[in-house]
């Protein structure tokens, strides 16, 4: 049974850094395009970045350069480093694998797998 586990999230300050990981199991992760998504109170779920199998990557525009994802297949795992942290980064941060294609990389129903989340909290 395919599963991801998300770790890495915390309180931190802001313009602080903290760096989010996602490690997969039961499923050829290799072959799987995976994205983080995040969502604070009271608000819906969006896509924060994607990492395709072959490597593609994209960022919403409120990362503006802040957030880096990378994976290392080897390890079944996939990394969102975010610098430069705002408070309206405080969500929680969800990673899930890519099951179909019918929407844009940020489309939810695209999605499944989805781990219980990581807390992300910017606050001083």
């Amino acid at each position: 049974q395919a599963q991801v586990v998300e770790s890495g999230g915390g309180l931190v300050q802001p313009g602080g850094s903290l760096r989010l990981t996602c490690t997969a199991s039961g499923l050829t992760f290799a072959d799987y395009s995976m994205a983080w998504f995040r969502q604070a109170p009271g608000k819906a779920r969006e896509g924060v970045s994607y990492i395709s199998a072959g490597g593609t990557i994209h960022y919403a525009d409120f990362v503006q350069g802040r957030f880096t994802v990378s994976r290392d297949d080897a390890k079944n795992m996939v990394t969102l480093q975010m610098n430069g942290l705002k408070v309206e980064d405080t969500a929680m941060y969800y990673c899930a694998r890519r099951a179909v294609y019918r929407g844009w990389w940020y489309s939810a129903d695209d999605f499944d797998n989805w781990g219980q989340g990581t807390q992300v909290t910017v606050s001083s």
